[in-house]
C-alpha cells in the first residue's frame, strides 16, 4: 500500500521533469531565431541566456522563499508563469515577444528546478534511490528535450514554415496539464519554516569547499548540455557545408544520446557508486570532445556529439544529489545555490558565440572542452559524504 502511495505522489513529479526538458528548445530554435531576424553568430548566443540567465537571479530567492510557500505551491507556480510567457508570440512575434517568450520560459523554470528536485525527497527518503530518481528525472527530462526538435518541426508542419513559433503554445497545453496533475495529486508537505535567510546567507554556503566545487560543477555542466546543443547543427554546417535540413540531426542524435544515457544511468546509479561512475563518464566525456576537435570527419563527429551527450546525461543530477547530501540541514538553500549555478547555460553559451565568430566554429568546441576539463577535476578532487 504504501508503494503505491509512493507511486501516485511520483508520477506527477516526474511528468514535472518533461516540463522542465521545455527549456532545451532554446537550442535548436535559435537556428529559427537567427533566420528570422538575420542576427549573427554573436547575437544569437545571448538567445539562451534568455533562458538560462534567469537561474542567477531566482534561485536562490525562491529558495528561500520556498520555505513559507511549500516546495509544490512553488511548483505549480512556475508553471503558471510558463503558461503566461508560452501564450506571448501569438499576441504578436517580433523579436521582443520571441526574447519574451524565452525569458518566461527562463523565469518559470527556474522556478520548477528549485522546487521540482526537493519535492522529490517528499516521496523519495532513502539517499540512494533519490539519486536514482532524481536521474529518471533527467530522463524524462531528456525525453522532453528529444521530443523538442519534434515539437517544431509539428508546428511547422500544421501552421507553415514561417510559424514555428507555434511550438510556444503546445508546450503551453502541456505545461497545464502537468501543473493539473500535480494540483490534484496529494502530497505530504515538508515542516513550514518562517526563517529567511539573505542572499549573503545563501551565498556563505560557498566557503565550503565541497559545495563550491559542485557549485560550479553544475555551472559547468550545464554550460557543456546547453553549448553542445547550440553548437551541434551549426558545427555540421560550417565544417561539413551540410544545408540546414541536413544539420537538424546532429541535436537529434545529441538528444537521443542524452536518453539513452540518463535512463541507463538511472538503472546503475541504484547499485554503483555515485562517484565511481561521475569519474568514468567524465574522462570518457574528454576523450569525446578531443577527438571531436581533432578528427574533421563528419561520421565521427556525429558519433562524438552523441558520446558528449551520452556520458554527461547523469552528471547533473550526480553532483546535485552529492550537494544534497552534504547539507542535508540546509536542503532547500542548497537547492536554491545549486539552481543559481545553471546560469552557467547562459553565461558560458554568450562566450562561446563570441570565441565561434572571432575564430572557428572548432574554437567554440575548446569552451566546451574547458569546461568538461573543470568537471574532471571536480569528479577526482571533491570529498564524498560518508
Amino acid at each position: 500500500m504504501q508503494k503505491k502511495t509512493t507511486l501516485i505522489a511520483l508520477l506527477p513529479i516526474l511528468f514535472g521533469f518533461f516540463v522542465m526538458g521545455f527549456c532545451d528548445i532554446v537550442g535548436f530554435t535559435s537556428d529559427y531565431v537567427q533566420r528570422s531576424f538575420g542576427w549573427s553568430d554573436a547575437v544569437t548566443g545571448f538567445v539562451p541566456s534568455m533562458v538560462f540567465i534567469w537561474f542567477l537571479f531566482l534561485g536562490i530567492p525562491v529558495g528561500n522563499m520556498m520555505n513559507k510557500w511549500g516546495r509544490k505551491n512553488t511548483v505549480l507556480l512556475s508553471m503558471a508563469v510558463t503558461v503566461v510567457g508560452m501564450l506571448l508570440p501569438l499576441v504578436a512575434y517580433n523579436g521582443v515577444t520571441c526574447m519574451a517568450a524565452f525569458a518566461f520560459l527562463g523565469i518559470g523554470n527556474a522556478i520548477l528546478q528549485v522546487s521540482l528536485n526537493p519535492l522529490l525527497s517528499n516521496v523519495v527518503t532513502d539517499a540512494r534511490l533519490l539519486t536514482s530518481s532524481l536521474t529518471i528525472g533527467q530522463v524524462v527530462k531528456a525525453l522532453s528535450s528529444l521530443m523538442g526538435p519534434q515539437i517544431v518541426v509539428l508546428a511547422i508542419g500544421w501552421f507553415g514554415d514561417d510559424r514555428w513559433f507555434y511550438c510556444f503554445p503546445i508546450l503551453g497545453a502541456v505545461t497545464l496539464l502537468s501543473a493539473l496533475w500535480l494540483m490534484l495529486t496529494p502530497i505530504k508537505r515538508e515542516v513550514a519554516s518562517d526563517s529567511t535567510l539573505s542572499m549573503g546567507d545563501s551565498f556563505g554556503l560557498l566557503k565550503d569547499k565541497t559545495i563550491l566545487m559542485l557549485f560550479l560543477g553544475i555551472f559547468f555542466v550545464v554550460g557543456v548540455d546547453v553549448s553542445t546543443n547550440f553548437i551541434a547543427s551549426k558545427l555540421m554546417v560550417s565544417r561539413f557545408a551540410w544545408i540546414q535540413e541536413e544539420a537538424k540531426i546532429a541535436p537529434q542524435i545529441y538528444f537521443f544520446s542524452r536518453t539513452v544515457g540518463a535512463l541507463l544511468g538511472a538503472v546503475l546509479l541504484a547499485r554503483f557508486s555515485e562517484i565511481k561512475y561521475f569519474r568514468v563518464n567524465i574522462v570518457a566525456c574528454v576523450a569525446a570532445i578531443a577527438v571531436l576537435v581533432a578528427i574533421d570527419d563528419a561520421i565521427v563527429n556525429l558519433a562524438c556529439i552523441g558520446a558528449i551527450g551520452f556520458f554527461a546525461s547523469s552528471i547533473f543530477s550526480i553532483i546535485y544529489s552529492m550537494a544534497l547530501q552534504a547539507r542535508p540541514e540546509a536542503a532547500n538553500q542548497i537547492s536554491g545555490l545549486m539552481i543559481t549555478a545553471i546560469a552557467g547555460g547562459g553565461v558560458v553559451t554568450p562566450v562561446l558565440g563570441f570565441v565561434t565568430e572571432s575564430t572557428t566554429i572548432v574554437g567554440g568546441a575548446y569552451v566546451i572542452l574547458a569546461c568538461v576539463l573543470y568537471l574532471c577535476w571536480c569528479a577526482f578532487g571533491v570529498k564524498v559524504a560518508k
